[in-house]
């Protein structure tokens, strides 16, 4: 475990080196979700095994998530995306990197391509989309909800949880409570500065969308298509939202696919 100072806020970081301790063919940034997630959701699925594919892996958890600082305010979606400048500046990372981001974190890494596109090779979204005034509206209602049913009622909101989800969801759930009470998250995200047309479709890198084929964020796709000019998509049935931690052997796989095709070095 490491933990690095990123201008302000200190982040808990865990990076995996290439299997045999040989030359990375490239680096991958795994960037986690809101509320209940952590890096964790990728260490214990699909980072083993782009180590084992000779990427060099670097996760982190959001400020405000996992073991990385709580500061009380500062939750937009520029925030996140100034950590992530400021974490791979302070670790030296400069080439282009494959950037991973599952639901929220796909957002923040969407919104890193749009700033700095020279320093992204690939970028992969995982049951996720760019910031717009749609996804302002949608995260704003959700994190209403978590506001008015988990934070103003969390006594009978974690015995439903634990009763119908079991104790480890319930224990999630306690932490985002947490999360939601003591910061301006819920209202800074969707108070977020959201990205123009333009913005989006200046995002030239091989941009990847994966998402569960019983997913509304499936309905999505041609959209990407007609915004980005180098859009592909994967649909997995069977699955929703949490399609990483239900299928990681081929989220993981479909990702290697698009960042050997990317970088031709990966094997």
């Amino acid at each position: 475990m490491a933990m690095v100072d990123a201008g302000g806020v200190r982040l808990h970081v865990q990076r995996m080196a290439p299997a045999g301790g040989g030359t990375p063919h490239g680096t991958v940034v795994l960037v986690h979700g809101l509320l209940t997630d952590s890096l964790a959701s990728y260490y214990f699925t699909v980072a083993p095994g782009f180590a084992a594919a000779g990427l060099d892996v670097l996760m982190y958890d959001l400020r405000g998530h996992g073991r990385s600082e709580r500061p009380a305010r500062g939750y937009t979606l520029d925030h996140s995306i100034d950590d992530l400048t400021a974490l791979l500046d302070r670790l030296g990372v400069t080439g282009p990197v494959h950037l991973v981001g599952n639901s929220y974190g796909g957002t923040v890494a969407f919104g890193y391509a749009t700033r700095a596109p020279e320093r992204v090779a690939t970028l992969t979204l995982v049951e996720s989309e760019p910031a717009t005034p749609a996804w302002a509206s949608k995260l704003g209602g959700i994190l209403h909800r978590v506001v008015t049913q988990l934070v103003h009622n969390e006594r009978d909101a974690i015995a439903w949880i634990t009763a119908n989800r079991g104790h480890n969801t319930a224990r999630l759930a306690k932490g985002a409570a947490r999360l939601a009470r003591e910061t301006t998250l819920g209202r800074d995200i969707p108070a977020s500065r959201v990205h123009t047309e333009a913005e989006i479709g200046a995002v030239r890198c091989p941009v990847l969308g994966i998402y569960g084929g019983d997913s509304d964020l499936a309905d999505l796709i041609p959209l990407h298509e007609a915004r980005l000019t180098d859009f592909r998509s994967v649909l997995l049935p069977g699955h929703e939202h949490s399609v990483l931690v239900e299928a990681p052997g081929a989220v993981g796989g479909h990702i290697l696919d698009l960042i050997r095709a990317g970088a031709g070095v990966v094997r």
